[in-house]
């Protein structure tokens, strides 16, 4: 005697139901229906993010989300620091080579056996630092254009192009713009007034950096870090 439900006479398990009368697929295999994308695992794509967000928690890129770039290392950021010098310091050179020509004539016309030999040299470092001053003050506008621009708009200086990194938003993987860049430039300028050291310190910070993001000062206040986008 079958022991199904009095009415079925074969005795089979009717087709599961929801809540509704509808019928539930099957488990274990039933494929969705074509032209329905099938759900994956990672994190969603973001509209107008160069790479998928990252879990809030995790607080970084490059931790095995795909399609997000790594942290650049302490050495690739520290080149691109010293590529951007020799490059600056060869342009305020070029800015200033006429002044040095100027102070040099200047050098070579006082007479070392004259008695006003040290009035005239001081007369002639005085003309080349008056001289220098505005040249100064516009490279460093120029400096500050460069840096800001390109940080802002690119993420990246020539020297962070030339190794292959880029400055990005913390938390959403955008180019940082121009209050993002601008907060990163004036960090290190306001430590350099203290004899430099502590711009040093600025370029040096992320080294201590306990997020685990190897963001500097400036990164921090900035809302920034910095990533490996080529080999």
């Amino acid at each position: 005697m079958s022991h199904g439900e009095p009415n079925n006479p074969y005795g089979q398990q009717p087709p599961q139901s929801g809540p509704y009368g509808q019928q539930q697929p099957d488990p274990y295999g039933q494929q969705a229906p074509q032209g329905v994308p099938q759900q994956g695992y990672g994190y969603p794509q973001q509209p107008g993010q160069p790479f998928p967000s990252y879990p809030q928690q995790s607080g970084m890129p490059g931790h095995g989300t795909p399609g997000v770039p790594p942290l650049s290392s302490m050495g690739r950021r520290l080149g691109a620091q010293l590529i951007d010098g020799v490059l600056i310091g060869i342009l305020y050179f070029v800015f200033l080579a006429p002044k040095f020509m100027d102070l040099i004539d200047a050098v070579r016309a006082c007479d070392a056996g004259s008695s006003t030999y040290d009035t005239c040299m001081n007369d002639a470092t005085s003309d080349f630092q008056s001289a220098t001053l505005p040249i100064a003050l516009v490279f460093m506008v120029v400096v500050l254009l460069y840096q800001v621009l390109m940080i802002a708009f690119v993420g990246a200086t020539l020297g962070k192009l030339a190794v292959g990194i880029r400055v990005l938003k913390a938390e959403t993987g955008a180019k940082p713009g121009i209050g993002g860049a601008l907060l990163r430039w004036v960090i290190p300028l306001v430590g350099s007034f203290a004899c430099g050291v502590g711009a040093l310190l600025v370029y040096l910070s992320p080294f201590w950096d306990k997020s685990g993001r190897k963001q500097g000062w400036h990164d921090k206040v900035a809302s920034t870090v910095v990533v490996h986008v080529k080999g």
